[in-house]
């Protein structure tokens, strides 16, 4: 495929023998830069390991994408959908669903009903990975993440891991998927513990010179994180 970087070219490599892939869905993992995109969500240290043994699931930031690439579903960018109008096309399309996903998922509900205090309340769509050992709980948003949706998907979780996991399975992750995140209002909307994350996605393949900028940027910084202001003018004086 004429895969300049080593890292990058070893990294489809291991995926692809692992995951039995086709041609077609080898070139379309690496034009949707899946490399760039699993880099994205992990911290620097993890990878030169993603790098040399692929894609391992250990841990619940491991599923993560940032973005997820959902050009399949065949849903115009600007046009103007609904959540239930994207729900039905990722149904639709729940195959390629899976496979962006990525490995061990499986679909177990859509708008899964569970009822507290005399009210129902519906989690769009529920996975099991077998490899975690957990339940993944994904909520649809088209708009801009808001702190009521993180607080929503913190309701779910704790139902899942207080009235639906087993003793033996792992915590329940919950997933925000967006049009537009904000990492501030996460970090301070949740607690450092809580097993929730927010991912955008988008309905265009990602151009791959923009992600691979986005990720020296990520890495170089870092490396060199840039020194507080006060301690700067502090030793200035």
């Amino acid at each position: 495929m004429g895969i300049k970087r080593a890292g990058e070219r070893r990294f489809y490599e291991i995926e692809a023998a692992k995951n039995e892939w086709s041609l077609s869905e080898l070139r379309r993992q690496f034009d949707a830069s899946l490399f760039e995109r699993l880099a994205l969500s992990r911290k620097p240290s993890d990878i030169k390991e993603l790098a040399r043994k692929g894609q391992i699931l250990e841990k619940p930031r491991d599923v993560l994408k940032d973005p997820y690439v959902l050009e399949f579903l065949g849903l115009e960018a600007r046009a103007s959908y609904s959540e239930s109008e994207l729900e039905a096309a990722i149904i639709d399309k729940i195959e390629h669903f899976l496979l962006e996903l990525g490995k061990g998922f499986l679909f177990e509900a859509r708008q899964k009903r569970f009822t507290f205090d005399d009210e129902h309340f519906f989690v769009d769509l529920v996975f099991y990975n077998r490899l975690l050992r957990c339940y993944v709980l994904i909520d649809l948003k088209i708009g801009k993440l808001t702190h009521q949706n993180l607080g929503q998907m913190q309701m779910y979780v704790n139902y899942f891991d207080r009235h639906v996991k087993r003793d033996h399975e792992a915590p329940t992750i919950g997933i925000i998927l967006c049009r537009k995140k904000n990492d501030a209002l996460v970090e301070i909307t949740l607690p450092k513990a809580a097993n929730i994350h927010a991912s955008e996605y988008q309905l265009y393949l990602p151009s791959k010179e923009e992600l691979q900028e986005r990720l020296g940027q990520w890495l170089a910084e870092a490396e060199h994180p840039t020194e507080p202001v006060a301690a700067t003018k502090k030793r200035s004086r």
